[in-house]
């Protein structure tokens, strides 16, 4: 049972996330619902529908903006999991996915957790500076340090910042995004040598950085030798966009902005790209990136992002420590075209960890620990 404020129409990280988790735990023959404050189609706000093999039920209240918030989850979630409980008898486990705001899910969590169920919650966001006093009230709601629930992050980098705040005796799991690399694999097109094509896969908002992104092209770009020309091609949008293509329009740089793109024409436009370039600095996983290391490009990184969990530096790409790093390090690879092959057919050839198979073993031993956890809770059966 996943409980997540986001789902399918909606696309996002998360939601396009936890939608292939449960496909595929379908797929391996597990009974699977949603349940979601997200409506489905045409604004239906409540009510179970079939999408993918999975059972999605839909509880959403009539909001501004549609944000994923109920004045009662508690209850609804509780009527569903009762209904599905009857069937799943001592084989139910919750999933809950928590993002860096997630109303729908922390009620969902404090419901679940009251009820005693094994209870994994992946947090699949960077906890920053308020997380602390975010946490003791969260707690202080659901008692989930007493009630044994399973705390997990999608990255090494994230669980840290998780473990930083609750303690040292309250075990954070990694349980880590996932992808297909059947679904990714290009063949190169080839184009002029002297031309190198970078690209990025971003929402358009402020924590993504897309406006600083054109400005470290731009420097990069600056610093190339004559007759040497580096593009970039910005895919997806957002409420930063005016601001982007102004900038871009401003100061005549060479960069395109196609807007949101499906996954068969992103798929396209990495057969054309040189390199791949994520300037966020909280980043708690990067499943752009990833899917982009797969397809065989080199990745250009911060090393504070849980990117760091499938690139290493000089290996998959180059990872860095500020702008001007990123910058120089573009630089290099569109210089040095030995380096960049290299690293190109290394991502081709072999695959990361994160491949499915691998992702639905972690989340099954994540779920057996939720399940012991319970048991030993102080308020455990």
């Amino acid at each position: 049972m996943h409980v997540s404020d986001c789902y399918l129409p909606r696309l996002g990280g998360i939601e396009v996330q936890v939608r292939q988790l449960a496909m595929r735990q379908v797929a391996e023959g597990h009974d699977v619902h949603v349940i979601t404050g997200t409506p489905g189609s045409g604004g239906v706000r409540s009510g179970v529908e079939m999408l993918d093999g999975v059972t999605v039920h839909r509880v959403a209240a009539t909001i501004p903006f549609d944000l994923p918030v109920h004045p009662r989850t508690a209850h609804h979630v509780l009527t569903v999991i009762d209904r599905v409980g009857a069937d799943a008898g001592d084989r139910l486990v919750v999933h809950v996915h928590a993002g860096v705001v997630s109303p729908f899910a922390w009620s969902g969590l404090r419901a679940t957790a009251g009820r005693g169920l094994p209870t994994l919650v992946t947090v699949h966001s960077v906890w920053g500076p308020l997380a602390q006093p975010g946490f003791r009230v969260l707690d202080s709601l659901v008692h989930w340090s007493r009630m044994g629930v399973q705390l997990a992050a999608v990255s090494d980098v994230a669980a840290a910042r998780i473990r930083s705040v609750v303690g040292g005796s309250t075990p954070v799991l990694v349980t880590p995004n996932g992808v297909d690399p059947s679904l990714w694999r290009v063949s190169p097109v080839p184009h002029s040598p002297s031309e190198v094509h970078a690209v990025s896969v971003l929402r358009l908002a402020p924590r993504k950085r897309a406006r600083p992104l054109l400005d470290i092209v731009e420097a990069a770009s600056a610093a190339l030798s004559p007759g040497m020309r580096l593009r970039l091609t910005v895919v997806g949008d957002g409420p930063d966009r005016t601001r982007v293509e102004r900038r871009v329009r401003d100061r005549g740089l060479d960069v395109s902005l196609p807007g949101r793109q499906t996954h068969e024409q992103i798929r396209s436009l990495y057969a054309t790209a040189d390199l791949f370039v994520q300037p966020s600095v909280k980043e708690s996983f990067g499943l752009a990136a990833l899917e982009a290391r797969t397809a065989g490009l080199p990745v250009v990184a911060r090393r504070e992002t849980g990117i760091t969990e499938f690139v290493r530096d000089g290996v998959e790409g180059l990872l860095v420590g500020s702008d001007d790093e990123m910058a120089v390090a573009i630089t290099r690879l569109v210089a040095d075209t030995g380096l960049r092959e290299a690293i190109a057919a290394h991502n081709r050839a072999i695959e990361p960890d994160q491949v499915w198979p691998r992702v639905l073993e972690t989340v099954d031993r994540a779920y057996e620990a939720a399940a012991a956890r319970r048991r030993t809770s102080p308020s455990g059966a």
